[in-house]
């Protein structure tokens, strides 16, 4: 009988997943060397298969906009030469992390002489459910391929001609490394069975990642039996305290907003001190609609400035991915951490404050994966974090929080040795 729960043994789904776990066992022990040449290998192969992974993505895009997809995502789909070029590139990258496997943790040799040590090793095999981009094919694989993991890729059906296209290339480059081929698969099918048996393969997959939108996260972490990590939305906020640098305040909204608005570490609220809102307000007002960014406040937003939509509970719990911004006035710090607290998604806030008591208290009452002090919220991200690159933004509290880079990629083990040691 299968060790997985609720799945056929003869699916392709387990299937896969009984490939993947061979894989695993066969990859962990290969040293560095060995598995940065096959990233290396893929990332050459990338560039000279261009051609076949641009005629596969065309038929995706084609159906896409047949379907009315927005432009916008049919542009986040799209892989032309250039693009392609850039994603070996970020593989390349990826070679030149350090390896965190076999990373001694901590060290000791106890009282009785028995030697101790933690040390980095690979997760084994990693799920990973994501939507839309099929850049993340590549990223992930080559993130899990230099920990040391198999990884089973169930992207979204909108790229699944890309998502095959691009696996084929990396298996092959995989296995002329001398690495074996089903370190890294397609999970097969399209529909939502195929990532139904995925999330039910306990015992199989060792974790899952999903990486995507709010409904994506919740199914994944609701219906799922192998353990997951937890990519959280972003459901980010910026408290401008009564001591800030109002230039600095509206610097730092403005670039959190509006930077890139569609991708979870922006802003999606903004809370001001009341002492200093009529003050900032006019001031955040004028930038935000040169930026384009369409404001739902509070009374107090709505009395300092036109066109401001009026906010209602539903805009403090969104995430909007998009030019618009919740807006309150506050009394207080206390008042500004209770409605975080209340509304966040655990992802990212920021004060901007002269005052440090202000800013110690605030980091201290503000339980979400980074806390910013006059800095934008823009900046929780792997590679501004300086990780190289990253897995996905983690809002769980268990193995992984924040911006995972190739360390989260990977669980301990302790080694300890003796000389004869028997316990008495």
């Amino acid at each position: 009988m299968s060790r997985t729960e609720d799945a056929s043994v003869d699916s392709p789904v387990i299937a896969a997943a009984r490939r993947a776990q061979e894989a695993a066992a066969e990859l962990a022990p290969q040293p560095r060397t060995v598995r940065d040449a096959a990233l290396l290998a893929i990332a050459d192969a990338l560039e000279a298969r261009a051609d076949e992974v641009v005629t596969a993505n065309a038929g995706d895009t084609a159906a896409a906009r047949a379907a009315g997809t927005p432009e916008a995502i049919v542009d986040r789909l799209t892989l032309t030469p250039e693009r392609i070029a850039a994603i070996a590139a970020d593989v390349r990258d990826v070679v030149a992390l350090p390896d965190p496997v076999g990373e001694v943790v901590r060290g000791s040799t106890l009282p009785n002489g028995l030697e101790l040590r933690q040390i980095r090793v690979p997760l084994g095999v990693v799920g990973i459910i994501y939507e839309a981009r099929p850049n993340v094919t590549v990223d992930a694989a080559a993130l899990c391929l230099k920990a040391g993991n198999a990884v089973l890729l169930r992207g979204s059906s909108s790229a699944y001609a890309s998502n095959t296209a691009l696996v084929a290339v990396l298996r092959d480059a995989v296995a002329s490394a001398g690495l074996p081929a089903d370190a890294v698969q397609l999970v097969p099918g399209e529909g939502r069975e195929s990532a139904h048996e995925l999330m039910r393969a306990r015992g199989l997959v060792d974790v899952l990642i999903p990486r995507g939108g709010a409904s994506l996260i919740r199914t994944v972490v609701q219906e799922s039996t192998v353990p997951v990590i937890e990519t959280g939305t972003g459901n980010c906020h910026v408290y401008v305290d009564e001591l800030a640098d109002l230039d600095m305040a509206v610097d730092i909204l403005l670039n959190s907003k509006a930077q890139r608005p569609s991708v979870c570490n922006a802003a999606e609220t903004v809370l001001v001190h009341e002492a200093i809102a009529d003050r900032f307000l006019p001031l955040a007002l004028e930038a935000l609609r040169d930026a384009g960014v369409t404001v739902h406040g509070d009374e107090a937003w709505q009395k300092l400035g036109k066109g401001v939509v009026p906010a209602t509970e539903d805009d403090w719990a969104t995430e909007y991915l998009s030019y618009d911004l919740a807006a309150a006035v506050v009394p207080d710090l206390d008042a500004a951490v209770a409605h975080i607290r209340r509304w966040s998604s655990g992802h990212t806030e920021a004060i901007v404050t002269r005052d440090t008591g202000a800013a110690r208290r605030f980091v201290s009452r503000v339980d979400s994966t980074a806390v910013m002090v006059n800095a934008s919220t823009r900046f929780t991200d792997g590679s501004q974090f300086g990780f190289g690159a990253e897995i996905g933004i983690s809002t769980q509290k268990l193995h992984a929080r924040g911006p995972m880079g190739l360390p989260e990629l990977t669980s301990t083990k302790y080694v300890v040795t003796g000389d004869g040691h028997i316990r008495g």
